[in-house]
């Protein structure tokens, strides 16, 4: 199953969350795009609607089940090629062990296909997510991209685009340092 830019952020910042969940989303989406992202990874199993404790952000609210929200499920992290055995029970609450499906006819079963997590922006997300961070020069040889390339997908694609909140500062020995601030 191949994932968007956009759905491998969302998933990868839950699946880093103890509890998994969904939310706050790291990604700044307009309008109903939001829905449509989180829409999808519930057909595909790899986020599921849990009932809402009282901190926790309400996905929707049910007749029947009441305040719902969203969890990654154990199929997310396969799909991020993440070791479910570290991230293993202590993370599942009560809530999601009673929660049912709520898509019909779905098996919970999903292929894990790694591609999309081996992208060109994964690599350089995952470069950036590093304490030392990266400069431009590194990402250009790891990555085989321009320098003006590199430039674009920080501001465009990373910053504008999934709204994460990267960082440069200069230092002496290296020059501009990016980083992904958490």
């Amino acid at each position: 199953m191949a994932l968007t830019d956009t759905q491998l952020v969302v998933l990868s910042a839950a699946c880093q969350r103890p509890d998994r969940s969904v939310y706050p989303l790291t990604t700044k989406l307009p309008g109903g795009a939001a829905a449509k992202v989180l829409g999808s990874l519930l057909n595909k199993n790899l986020i599921k609607e849990v009932q809402a404790k009282r901190e926790d952000t309400v996905w929707r609210e049910d007749k029947r089940r009441g305040r719902l929200t969203l969890r990654a499920t154990p199929a997310a992290l396969k799909a991020l090629g993440i070791d479910e055995a570290s991230n293993e029970s202590e993370t599942e609450t009560a809530a999601d062990a009673e929660a049912k499906p709520t898509r019909a006819g779905k098996s919970g079963k999903s292929k894990a296909r790694g591609t999309r997590a081996d992208s060109k922006q994964a690599k350089l997300i995952e470069m950036l997510k590093t304490p030392k961070g990266a400069t431009i020069d590194e990402i250009v040889k790891a990555l085989d991209w321009q320098p003006h390339t590199v430039r674009g997908a920080i501001a465009g694609a990373l910053k504008k685009k999934l709204g994460l909140n990267v960082t440069s500062e200069k230092i002496e020995a290296r020059g501009r340092v990016y980083r992904i601030a958490n």
